[in-house]
């Protein structure tokens, strides 16, 4: 995203935007928005105040299924900054096997060098598909090459002016036939046409090095430092021209790009405005009490984490990067612990606390119904490829919702994740028995449908906790 387009998603915009797909949930909304539009401001600022300006880090409480994981999926996709989401169970103390805490990072400037190129190769596509037609074009007319001049022994002036006429013929056709060809090529004409051509053979996959403090992720490219000693392979490919184009414009979009560049501008984009999304903080909080036995993890976690958040320097295979001003959002339910079971300094780095809202059934009936991605609508889509229609009634979505809040509140409450199992079961013979057995285009789901298929499973408390 442009420093412009990202000057006009003001908090209003971006709260708007995310309205578009999670419902309720305003103070988290307002939080995230505050902080997004925080990283711009942070840009505007003079030189020696902007360093002194740290990312307000937010912790998301709130039961599971009701926005924390969806509200950053959406932030990812809105801002065109790098961000990643990871679980902080992954991670292990320093010193045990697992993953460590740096790893984030290396992964988070891995998303933002992928990024960055995918921004100059759209750069610089025009110029690399132009240069993949001449190539195309030289194999199938090959150029005429200018002999070298010779000194010619007698000077007879006429049998070399016929000659040279001759020379000159030979380049105009073949430059006119070129031209000929290249409209062709340009109308699509020739695309399914075969040929033959050198490309660039795919590297093997290469191996993984495991082994303590993270060597996994220490960029060790075992393919890359013998791509280096190494001649590139070549080999002879047979496809169309409309899959050679494709191909070929890919090997000169990738010589065009200055990859050191790249890298430079993609560590900048992760310092300043790389997000961090730590889902599962809870898991690592201790739970109040002193738990028996060992507990290598949950510490040991937080205190390899600390660094990290508070800013350090992190070694990635593109150069080091600074964390001092990435945006860390944590999120957990707390169910067993409270976000003050977290060590002091953690607390300390996560200033902003916003707890979400339990689902309420007047959520539940808008969730079905009004966001882009609604589930009602998902599931209208897939039969709608069978040529069936599915008419849910403004009863039967009530009925469907009714129905979630109560098993949430008798069985488990696992937020909107309870209309999934409800509708898979609700809609389960209609999606077997499409399109074999359907006995109209148009199915209709009213409230007296729910009710016969769904009583029975809601009234028996161990058959709901089993199926539901």
């Amino acid at each position: 995203m442009s420093n412009k387009s990202m000057k006009e998603l003001t908090p209003t915009k971006i709260v708007e935007e995310l309205n578009n797909y999670i419902i309720g949930q305003t103070d988290a909304k307002r939080a995230v928005a505050i902080a997004l539009r925080n990283r711009w401001r942070r840009q505007q600022v003079e030189d020696v105040l902007r360093e002194e300006i740290l990312p307000n880090n937010i912790i998301l409480i709130g039961p599971t299924g009701v926005g924390k994981t969806e509200i950053s999926r959406r932030l990812a996709k809105l801002t065109a900054a790098p961000f990643i989401k990871v679980e902080a169970s992954k991670f292990t103390e320093v010193g045990y096997v697992g993953r460590d805490v740096e790893s984030m990072i290396r992964d988070l400037t891995d998303f933002g060098v992928n990024m960055v190129k995918a921004e100059k190769t759209k750069e610089v596509q025009p110029k690399a598909e132009e240069m993949a037609e001449e190539r195309i074009l030289d194999i199938l007319i090959p150029p005429v090459r200018k002999p070298q001049p010779v000194q010619p022994v007698r000077t007879e002036p006429q049998p070399a002016e016929v000659k040279q006429r001759e020379d000159e013929s030979e380049e105009y056709k073949n430059e006119k036939t070129r031209e000929w060809m290249k409209q062709k090529l340009k109308k699509g004409e020739m695309d399914e046409k075969m040929i033959e051509f050198d490309s660039q053979a795919l590297p093997a996959i290469g191996m993984q090095v495991m082994g303590p403090m993270g060597m996994d992720d220490m960029g060790i490219n075992i393919q890359e430092i013998m791509g280096n000693i190494m001649p590139k392979k070549r080999k002879k490919r047979k496809t169309t021209i409309a899959e050679a184009r494709k191909l070929m414009a890919q090997e000169e979009a990738q010589k065009l790009i200055d990859m050191e560049t790249v890298q430079q501008e993609a560590i900048r984009k992760v310092e300043e405005s790389g997000i961090v999304f730590i889902d599962e903080i809870d898991k690592v909080a201790g739970n109040g009490s002193k738990s028996q036995g060992p507990d290598v993890s949950r510490e040991g976690v937080q205190r390899d984490l600390l660094p990290i958040v508070e800013g350090t320097n992190v070694n990635t295979k593109y150069g080091i990067v600074k964390t001092d001003h990435i945006l860390f959002i944590a999120s957990g339910a707390f169910h067993v612990s409270k976000p003050s079971d977290l060590i002091p300094e953690m607390q300390g780095r996560f200033p902003i606390r916003v707890e979400l809202l339990s689902l309420t059934e007047d959520d539940f009936v808008k969730i079905l119904t009004t966001p882009q991605n609604a589930l009602l609508k998902q599931y209208s889509a897939l039969l709608g490829t069978e040529g069936v229609k599915l008419d849910f009634t403004e009863e039967g979505i009530c009925e469907i919702a009714k129905i979630a809040t109560q098993v949430n509140e008798q069985v488990e409450n696992i937020g909107a994740r309870r209309l999934h199992t409800i509708l898979t079961t609700l809609l389960d013979e209609i999606l077997f028995d499409v399109p074999d057995k359907v006995p109209s285009e148009t199915v209709k789901i009213t409230a007296e449908f729910v009710k016969e298929k769904l009583d029975k499973i809601v009234k028996d408390r161990d058959l709901s906790k089993f199926i539901l």
